[in-house]
């Protein structure tokens, strides 16, 4: 195959390039920076849209946006990506293109939504493919079920909290159901198409180059290997003229993309830490796995753990929001100067809301906070770790105020670490990790910690 598609992924939190390294996030989505990532030499960038925080409107109103935005940007760079590898472009359309919408592993996140704005205004396409299983993190799909690995046991996802997700609830594992149940009828599940790990393995050219008319089909994958073969189908595929969408989690896109591994193993990944100085940890996500992690980190040597009440953000005025901001920020900088690593972890009772409009609301607010304590963090800071993926979005387009920044790799499995810009006005050259909520084991955080704390003082 001589043409390779750009992959281009439209990401509702920061968290879907956890498997790949070296290539552009976008955190702005006008036509200039949209050329960046076009001519960027990486196979794949990813244009982080945070949708998955937003009401339904939003998250329509922004997909729809990039994607027209999109459009101009093709239309400018031309034949002309600067990359190395041959890209197909065409005018006004995006042929020659895979478009993932990158959502959640555990299948929360605005779907239908987006994958019907994408197609819409970038369309036709051939299918769209659901592949929610992230191996990183636990996750895979058999017989079209799709699990959470919990203890070593394979449970069905509508067994777990996340089913239960007070905006995106759902009722069904098998994805065929979960289709019929989030289109409302639209697609009944005996409608879907499905790729069973026996048809992976058996390959599927054959039948993906059947597919017309914006066909939902979903995939199953248990290991990278399953998916780096329907990868190189799906590759044949496009080559040949077919256009596929894809609603993913991240493992299938380290085997669309077929990246090296990465320059500097996790382990040692310590290496972009400057100065030895200590760097600083924040706590956003509330879930159950994050909970376990931040115990077990608050328990090591040479950590402060700094608590931010967030009930005291309910039908507050801007004065409350000031005072904590500034206690908050105070004990940050004591830890700091005392050479330890600052935890600042929001409060973890479950707060009850009269609707899911309100709870993201509120939401809002306490990352508003959030971003408020970032931008006062000491400015020469080691490293800086932001757990949760609406929080770690905040913190690269709001607290950093990043237009766009180079992933390094991944400092976990499932953990991307970023650059800042070396002219950054405040934090030049920080290393920063996007920990998603849900990834890792009880000790992850910690070790991550550890990690990058190696050559502190």
């Amino acid at each position: 195959m001589t043409n390779k598609p750009k992959i281009i992924v439209l990401d509702d939190d920061p968290t879907g390039s956890q498997t790949v390294h070296s290539c552009l996030l976008l955190m702005h989505w006008d036509v200039e920076t949209l050329c960046l990532g076009l001519q960027d030499d990486s196979p794949i960038f990813f244009v982080l849209t945070n949708t998955r925080a937003l009401p339904p409107e939003e998250a329509a109103s922004i997909t729809r946006k990039v994607c027209h935005n999109l459009k101009q940007a093709i239309s400018r760079v031309g034949g002309d990506t600067g990359a190395k590898s041959t890209i197909t472009l065409e005018t006004d359309t995006t042929k020659g293109f895979i478009v993932v919408s990158r959502s959640d592993s555990t299948l929360r996140g605005h779907y239908p939504i987006e994958t019907d704005v994408i197609a819409e205004e970038l369309g036709p396409f051939d299918a769209h493919f659901l592949v929610p299983a992230f191996f990183e993190g636990g996750r895979i799909t058999r017989d079209s079920v799709h699990y959470l690995i919990v203890d070593g046991v394979p449970t069905p996802v509508h067994e777990t909290e996340f089913a239960r997700d007070s905006v995106f609830e759902y009722h069904h594992s098998y994805l065929p159901k979960y289709v019929e149940e989030k289109t409302q009828g639209s697609i009944s599940a005996e409608s879907v198409e499905r790729f069973s790990l026996a048809d992976i393995r058996a390959g599927s050219l054959e039948r993906l180059m059947q597919l017309t008319n914006n066909q939902c089909a979903v995939v199953d994958g248990e290991t990278q290997a399953d998916f780096n073969q329907f990868a190189q189908d799906v590759l044949t595929a496009v080559s040949q003229g077919k256009r596929f969408l894809f609603r993913s989690a991240a493992s299938i896109l380290t085997a669309i993309a077929g990246l090296p591994p990465q320059p500097i193993a996790p382990e040692n990944m310590s290496q972009y830490v400057q100065r030895g100085k200590p760097g600083i940890v924040i706590v956003g996500s509330h879930v159950k796995k994050t909970t376990q992690q931040l115990e077990v980190l608050l328990q090591q040597e040479k950590t402060m753990g700094i608590e931010v009440d967030v009930a005291r953000l309910v039908d507050d005025g801007a004065n409350e929001s000031a005072t904590l901001l500034s206690e908050v920020l105070d004990h940050v900088h004591a830890a700091y100067d005392a050479g330890k690593t600052a935890v600042v972890y929001t409060s973890r009772q479950e707060l009850a809301f009269k609707d899911a409009k309100t709870r993201l609301e509120f939401g809002t607010k306490v990352s508003s906070l959030l971003m408020d304590i970032v931008r006062g963090l000491p400015p020469d800071m080691g490293f800086l770790i932001s757990k949760g993926g609406i929080t770690s979005n905040d913190v690269l387009s709001t607290g950093l105020a990043l237009t766009s920044a180079r992933l390094l790799g991944q400092i976990l499995p499932g953990c991307s670490m970023v650059i800042t810009p070396s002219d950054h006005p405040q934090f030049p050259n920080l290393p920063v990790v996007l920990f998603p909520g849900n990834v890792g084991d009880a000790d992850a955080l910690a070790i991550v910690a550890k990690r990058l704390n190696k050559n502190t003082g």
